[in-house]
């Protein structure tokens, strides 16, 4: 207790607890309808298009989240677009243009200066780098992503199950999952600074498994996607603080230890 008490008087450690949680949260809400939707490794995709951006933003010394949000979004809309057409779809797409952004990145960072050791803090993630006004922007856009999934739910769980009736209905399905891409890619942006370019999508796709594993009513998914987002991200930083590791390596091999026990619940219980 006195060890826990004395991580949280710094304050880099209490940023990242609350918009940790806050970003796990509004990812692993989101995280339900993409790993339903198969749109799962969109959250792959876009990181390393935000990676991207953000070594723009180095390159030319202006915040990071200006550049990296407009232009993350951007991509979710091409993205999405490509969905639907026969010649470059799904994986196909996202790898494309995560690739492409990606090199853009590295090749950027090759000729900024002094700017290499917070790229590499997007790309890996690390709780120091955690300013004081990443952590109010992450609470604020976190919120209103927390809302608008809640305040859409009932049209999010219709395009999730069966989009084309949820059409015929009347429901507006290129509208809202325009909002779906929207929240995607804001959400990414966020948790890059904690998690890094390479893990974000760990926030997304596990918590949502590790649900869909106990539970198939998709409201007990959503619930408890959220909580297991939560806490593997309170745990992560835990862990990562005591034994010195990088944050979003901690967080995800909270992850995966929380999947696996899931897995071996629902089997238990299967053959009872």
């Amino acid at each position: 207790m006195n060890a826990l008490l004395e991580m949280l008087s710094f304050p880099f450690m209490t940023r990242a607890l609350i918009a940790g949680s806050l970003i796990a949260l509004s990812a692993a809400l989101l995280g339900v309808t993409l790993v339903l939707k198969r749109y799962s490794m969109i959250g792959d995709g876009l990181s390393h298009v935000g990676f991207g951006a953000m070594a723009v933003a180095a390159l030319l010394n202006v915040a990071p989240l200006v550049v990296a949000i407009p232009v993350v979004v951007i991509a979710a809309f091409i993205l999405l677009r490509f969905q639907n057409q026969a010649k470059l779809r799904g994986d196909t797409a996202i790898a494309v243009i995560s690739t492409g952004f990606l090199a853009v990145g590295v090749i950027l960072i090759h000729f900024s200066k002094g700017g290499n050791v917070d790229l590499m803090n997007y790309m890996f993630g690390s709780i120091l780098a955690l300013r004081e006004i990443d952590v109010w922007t992450g609470i604020v856009l976190s919120v209103i992503v927390t809302a608008a999934f809640i305040l859409l739910y009932n049209r999010i769980f219709a395009i999730t199950f069966d989009e084309t009736f949820a059409k015929a209905t009347g429901i507006r399905t290129g509208f809202y999952n325009t909002v779906l891409a929207i929240l995607t890619a804001i959400t990414i942006v966020l948790g890059m600074r904690l998690m890094g370019a390479l893990l974000i999508s760990g926030l997304i796709i596990f918590p949502a498994i590790t649900a869909m594993n106990l539970f198939r009513s998709f409201k007990k998914v959503v619930v408890t996607s959220g909580i297991v987002a939560v806490v593997s991200v309170v745990s992560g930083l835990i862990v990562s603080y005591f034994f010195g590791i990088p944050t979003g390596a901690g967080i995800v091999c909270i992850n995966v230890t929380l999947l696996i026990l899931s897995a071996l619940i629902s089997r238990i219980i299967k053959k009872d």
